[in-house]
């Protein structure tokens, strides 16, 4: 064939490729989700910090944080919810936490048609970017979610610094979950607690086991920590200081003669998310007062 026949045979493709390029510029951006689920406290604040705080329908009750959000709907507890008592808000998107359950209710969420994300489940300074990310990407916000994570990973590598100036020894600090029947529930390794000790450059005082777990009272006076650190919430969860100093096992504690308790909100301390760096810098400030 000669070479005027192959572009006379090429030519009609022009028209083609013109009316397709016409066709996607004429196609509709994909929308936003316009009623949004949150189930987690750091998965709502950092849905609110992206600028979707107006489409917010509904929440769970560890979602306290801004205190706006405390009048939307309330589905429950974020490891006790009901799939009807989260489907009747009628959303069109669901952003979990990686804790939410149980897992039946979860399936069943995911079954129901209702777009489902959930975020990724580090609880460590490395992971406030990814879960920044993750949540900008289920709500089409990604520059802004960029823009936060960068904003947020400044701040990180500031509190790390400021940890890392701080002189020796390092305060031993026992994080204290929870108290129940004079029993003390106390973070181990590899916990969310421990990452927030190391970030505020503090070390957790028990080490030998992973995750939050009962102790006994000889694994708490082997610890001899430095201060007591716990989530500022009554019940059975929290204790009054002379409850604590009256404990056999924390009695005679550096952290006793001392006095040294720190209390902080759950959320700002263990959330991991954009206010990570703050929460250190409170918890580095109450220990080393700097």
């Amino acid at each position: 064939m000669t070479r005027a026949g192959l572009v006379a045979r090429a030519l009609p493709v022009a028209p083609l490729i013109a009316a397709l390029l016409a066709a996607l510029a004429t196609t509709p951006a994909r929308a936003e989700p316009a009623r949004i689920l949150t189930l987690g406290g750091t998965v709502t604040e950092i849905a609110v910090a992206l600028g979707a705080g107006d489409r917010l329908v509904g929440r769970d009750a560890t979602s306290t944080f801004p205190a706006a959000v405390q009048a939307l709907p309330d589905v429950g507890y974020l490891r006790a919810l009901s799939a009807e008592g989260v489907l009747s808000l009628a959303p069109d998107l669901i952003i979990a936490d990686a804790g939410a359950g149980p897992p039946e209710v979860v399936a069943q969420l995911q079954a129901s048609g209702v777009a489902y994300v959930a975020t990724p489940a580090e609880n460590s300074a490395a992971g406030v970017g990814a879960r920044i990310t993750a949540v900008a990407t289920a709500l089409g916000r990604e520059a802004q979610g960029a823009a936060l994570a960068a904003e947020v990973g400044a701040d990180l590598a500031a509190a790390q610094a400021a940890a890392a100036a701080l002189p020796a020894p390092r305060k031993r600090v026992l994080f204290i979950l929870s108290l129940q029947g004079g029993r003390i529930m106390a973070a181990g390794q590899e916990t969310g607690a421990e990452a927030m000790l190391a970030l505020a450059g503090a070390e957790n005082a028990l080490q030998g086991f992973t995750g939050y777990k009962p102790v006994t009272d000889e694994a708490v006076l082997a610890a001899a920590p430095d201060a007591i650190l716990m989530m500022d919430r009554g019940g059975d969860h929290g204790a009054a200081d002379a409850d604590l100093w009256a404990m056999p096992a924390l009695a005679g504690s550096p952290a006793a003669a001392a006095g040294a308790v720190i209390r902080m909100d759950g959320l700002h301390l263990l959330g991991f998310g954009p206010r990570t760096a703050s929460a250190a810098a409170a918890l580095r400030q109450a220990l080393y007062g700097r």
